[in-house]
């Protein structure tokens, strides 16, 4: 289930090449005990498309840990961002969030003005179970977790082919390839374009073949997996 979460993003595409680091971000807001973590600077496809592609990126928080809130800065605000989170009442982690989150990312604006980018971040709360379900109607089954992520991520020194598989007894059902850039400003247009990532599917497997001309960058594979034991 896609959860659509009110992030406070901070626009800084915007900003002077020299200008300084964006605010602070309120992934821990109002949540104590939490431990912080941020992903990379994830490249957002851009292309003349209904719908538009999306990109997906997943962080996981220490074990012992769950995600309690959430939160991302944007180069540009035509990015829409959501989360993929389990349904359940109420709304909180453990039940909605588990160890680890999915941003999903598209950019809504045509034409495109620089090369579009987010960077995820994550509020991470001990864990502390989930609630109870209402029981459902007779020959119903409430909503579970019918798949599952297997997920790499790989820095790019010029090129490299990540591999990502589902198990013997799972079956691959979708794959998503993210390039991303663990640099403290937001990736310039000629680094994106810099760091290519190709693609492929060959039954339960998920390979990628990335370059990166400067000897920069990043691509998480992940392969989404169903029907495991």
């Amino acid at each position: 289930m896609r959860v659509a979460i009110a992030l406070t993003a901070t626009v800084v595409a915007a900003l002077a090449a020299g200008a300084g680091p964006a605010g602070a971000t309120n992934e821990c807001r109002g949540l104590n005990p939490c431990v912080p973590i941020a992903g990379p600077w994830v490249v957002v496809p851009v292309a003349r498309a209904v719908p538009p592609p999306d990109v997906q990126y997943q962080l996981t928080c220490p074990r012992g840990f769950v995600v309690g809130g959430v939160d991302a800065e944007l180069t540009d605000g035509a990015i829409d961002v959501s989360i993929i989170g389990a349904s359940g009442s109420p709304v909180s982690p453990g039940i909605t969030t588990s160890r680890v989150v999915v941003f999903v990312a598209t950019y809504t604006a045509t034409p495109a003005r620089g090369a579009p980018s987010f960077k995820p971040h994550a509020g991470c709360v001990p864990a502390t179970g989930g609630g109870q379900r209402t029981p459902t109607a007779v020959g119903l089954v409430p909503p579970g977790q019918p798949t599952v992520r297997r997920v790499t991520t790989s820095r790019i020194g010029s090129r490299a082919t990540v591999t990502v598989s589902c198990r013997g007894d799972e079956r691959l059902v979708a794959a998503h390839t993210a390039r991303a850039f663990f640099t403290q400003a937001p990736p310039s247009p000629a680094l994106v374009a810099s760091l290519s990532a190709v693609q492929r599917i060959q039954g339960n497997r998920v390979t990628v073949v990335a370059r990166a001309r400067q000897g920069r960058g990043a691509v998480q594979v992940q392969a989404v997996c169903a029907g495991g034991r």
